[in-house]
């Protein structure tokens, strides 16, 4: 392991955040913190993932598309935010392409993904958490 990869290896064990498997396609929960004058709340965005870009670095991060009264509304979010308080994976979309870009010109009908019912985890190494149904 180069010296990079071992540094970034160690600025994301420091933060912790659990990020879960998800792709270009899937259908994602993101809780964003807001802050508002002297509060702070967590408003989530709800939508297509369209791309994934520099991997699972800490330099990564997600778009996210969602329809919002007709209008369509894509957000950036780093991966490794502080401002992101969680992600959760809705739904699995069966796609062929690493990017979703053409999903802009599309309504209605034609822009919908279909669901991937036979959804395989990719082995990362990891043990599976004590408890879960997986």
């Amino acid at each position: 392991m180069d010296i990079i990869a071992q540094i970034e290896a160690e600025q994301i064990a420091e933060l912790g955040k659990d990020i879960p498997d998800f792709k270009a396609g899937d259908t994602v929960r993101v809780g964003f913190k807001v802050t508002e004058g002297t509060r702070t709340r967590v408003q989530n965005f709800e939508g297509v993932c369209i791309s994934r870009k520099n991997g699972d670095g800490i330099a990564g991060s997600f778009t996210i598309r969602k329809i919002s009264f007709g209008e369509g509304v894509e957000r950036i979010f780093p991966l490794y935010s502080t401002n992101i308080d969680n992600i959760a994976v809705i739904r699995r979309g069966r796609v062929r392409r690493a990017k979703l870009y053409y999903l802009r010109a599309r309504r209605g009908k034609s822009a919908r993904i279909a669901e991937d019912s036979n959804y395989k985890p990719k082995d990362d190494g990891k043990k599976p958490v004590q408890g879960s149904a997986t």
